[in-house]
């Protein structure tokens, strides 16, 4: 037997065969100077410091210092306790405030994002997608200080001005054309055939069947006689069973021509409604052609009196007054949908383009309907984002103050929370305790929605 060589011992055998041996460790490597590529959590501390302390000034210490000046009355000097708290909730002004405010809670974030996911699924069906989205979205490029100045404009009561007010006019004179002459009436005084009439005008005396009747009118504005009215003209013959007349406007530029007569240059008054009344009742109605004249058919036998009903004197349809104290809080509330329509719809867009085909295929394939696919598929899937996007605007609403006072312009049928927080504050109530119990108030109300969205975020990222 051979002696090991080098004092190392044979290889283990086994059935005739040699074993390989386990190789030999590698030699320790030289440790690195650095072991971790994180730094340390001082230095990181060294570098947040800055941005730490920012914050802290700009937020930390305008929210302490709120709550604390709330708590004091407009002097700063008196503890007030809760009075600023309990004040917000008294008082008309800040009633109406507390009552706009909830409902722009309720119906702006809900619109929008109703608009948004409108838009957003309406954009996956048309070819010019790209261009729709920039329209849609181009409003929030813009400050709220310019669109509340656009909507001031828009919402102007005059239909030549506000843009809103001449399409409504331009759809209601489409379906019905009335014509009125606001202003207009009898000449008055002496012996002249006409009358005032509960706000119409009357004849002085009774017509039956187979009479003419003339119904001269003054103090017509030029502006509301049609392009289409013609000179007044003398009434057709009366055949049986009917009265005719003419209405015009009996006055003679330059002066002259015969008083309760039509003279050349009178003209005749189109579209004006006239009435055969006998006890309160109507039993035959007309209505003037160009040339003033009109026919009455079919009246029965018996007196009666001729009337032109106060419909023809009132003023022409002008549109809404969208900035009066009924409408002016959904006007305000449109002008915010037009901004943040784009927004909504772009988030929402980016949750359609997550959605798995297969399950809106599949459910197709099963059979149910687009609108099945897209209330029973679509929607639950695009939940967590409708959520994202409804709890972001009631946040965004809570805050809301631009807007509210530009195109509000100071009304208090308008003011919201925010509004009202300015107000008390530096907007001539110089009392910033009570400004402040207000703030503190949003603080209060805001804080829930972010830590909802805070939460779901962290929630998504897991």
């Amino acid at each position: 037997m051979k002696a090991p060589k080098d004092g190392v011992p044979p290889a283990a055998t086994a059935g005739g065969a040699a074993a390989v041996a386990d190789p030999a460790p590698d030699p320790p490597r030289k440790r690195r100077s650095r072991e971790r590529l994180t730094p340390p959590s001082w230095l990181a501390l060294l570098f947040l410091l800055p941005a730490l302390a920012l914050l802290g000034f700009l937020v930390v210490y305008p929210i302490v210092y709120s709550v604390i000046r709330s708590l004091f009355d407009a002097t700063g000097d008196a503890f007030a306790g809760v009075d600023n708290y309990t004040g917000v909730f008294q008082g008309r002004e800040n009633l109406i405030a507390v009552r706009n405010t909830a409902i722009w809670v309720v119906v702006a974030p809900s619109l929008v994002t109703i608009v948004g996911l409108f838009f957003a699924v309406l954009t996956e069906r048309i070819r010019w997608a790209t261009a729709f989205k920039l329209v849609v979205f181009m409003p929030m490029a813009i400050s709220f200080l310019a669109s509340g100045v656009i909507f001031r404009l828009v919402y102007q009561q005059d239909p030549d001005k506000g843009v809103a007010n001449a399409a409504m006019v331009a759809i209601h004179d489409t379906f019905a054309q009335d014509t009125g002459y606001p202003g207009a009436g009898p000449r008055g005084g002496g012996d002249q055939p006409l009358r005032e009439d509960a706000g119409g005008v009357a004849t002085t005396g009774t017509h039956s069947a187979g009479q003419s009747v003339l119904m001269p009118l003054v103090k017509v504005k030029p502006e509301y006689v049609p392009d289409g009215a013609e000179p007044a003209a003398q009434p057709p013959p009366a055949q049986a069973g009917q009265v005719t007349g003419t209405v015009w406007f009996d006055f003679t530029r330059g002066g002259g021509g015969e008083p309760n007569v039509p003279n050349a240059g009178e003209t005749g008054l189109p579209g004006v409604k006239v009435e055969a009344v006998r006890g309160g009742e109507v039993v035959a109605t007309a209505t003037t052609n160009a040339d003033g004249t009109f026919t009455m058919a079919d009246v029965p036998d018996g007196a009666y009196t001729i009337r032109l009903p106060a419909d023809n004197f009132t003023a022409p349809y002008r549109g809404a007054e969208w900035l009066g104290s009924t409408l002016i809080t959904p006007a305000i509330i449109g002008s915010y949908l037009w901004v943040w329509s784009g927004f909504a719809m772009v988030l929402i867009a980016a949750g359609l383009a997550a959605i798995p085909r297969d399950a809106l295929e599949a459910a197709r394939v099963d059979g149910a309907t687009e609108w099945q696919v897209f209330r029973r598929v679509t929607i639950p899937l695009l939940a967590p984002v409708l959520m994202v996007v409804a709890v972001t605007l009631t946040i965004n609403v809570l805050k809301v103050f631009d807007l509210v006072y530009i195109i509000g312009g100071g009304d208090p049928n308008a003011s919201v929370l925010a509004l009202e927080m300015w107000t008390e504050a530096f907007g001539g109530g110089n009392d910033q305790g009570a400004g402040s119990a207000i703030a503190v108030l949003l603080f209060v109300l805001v804080a829930p929605a972010m830590l909802f969205n805070i939460r779901r975020i962290r929630q998504e990222r897991t």
